[in-house]
């Protein structure tokens, strides 16, 4: 069955629209939506990504193809066909670009298109049962093929931008410290003048007391 729609931009991983009942059986659903914004923050680092993948993540499987520069992602149960699952993003890719095809390079705010989700809903129901003629016959069309989209474990997956991800983090740190460190070498700099100069000035000032007092009494 179908658990989990999300609709995002891969250019900046923009989430666009999304399946509002969802995952409402599914245990940890709030992981596996991690997950799904990893991914999408994946692919807008990553130039080379397939159009097509099928992602295995503990009993569930992230299905997901790319469009015009749009994410269409779904997660089912391992034993969904992934034939079904992919029609459904295919139809979910049509009217999406159908419906809101001119404003999704413009969409500023997440969730731009959330009202989407009555078509997600409706078209999710159609999906659900792979028994209906429906279904069966899309299972046995012979011209819509899913046998050369590649399947992957999300930690495979992850793993790639956690690394990126480490570089990015380490590269800050380094950059931070190096202010730190560069801030220090001007304070013990300055001590150092400080410390240098403090006793002639204590020496001038005093000389100085004594002429304004000498000048004084005479």
């Amino acid at each position: 069955m179908v658990k989990l729609t999300m609709i995002a931009r891969v250019t900046d991983g923009l989430p666009l629209a999304e399946g509002l009942d969802d995952g409402r059986d599914v245990k940890e659903i709030e992981m596996y939506k991690q997950q799904v914004k990893a991914l999408f923050k994946n692919l807008t680092t990553r130039q080379n990504e397939p159009s097509r993948m099928s992602i295995e993540t503990g009993p569930y499987v992230f299905h997901y193809i790319i469009e015009g520069r749009v994410c269409y992602l779904t997660m089912c149960d391992r034993t969904y066909p992934k034939k079904l699952a992919f029609q459904y993003l295919e139809d979910l890719k049509n009217e999406f670009e159908r419906v809101n095809g001119v404003q999704i390079e413009t969409a500023a705010r997440p969730y731009a298109f959330i009202k989407f989700d009555t078509f997600i809903q409706k078209t999710k129901k159609l999906y659900q049962d792979t028994r209906t003629q429906r279904n069966i016959a899309k299972l046995n069309d012979e011209l819509y093929e899913v046998h050369q989209v590649m399947t992957r474990n999300v930690q495979e997956v992850l793993g790639v931008g956690e690394k990126l991800d480490q570089v990015s983090e380490m590269s800050s740190r380094l950059t931070s410290e190096s202010r730190i460190y560069a801030d220090k070498a001007r304070d013990l700099n300055r001590q150092a003048l400080i410390r240098k100069w403090a006793p002639v000035a204590i020496v001038l000032g005093v000389v100085f007391l004594l002429f304004w007092v000498k000048t004084k009494i005479w």
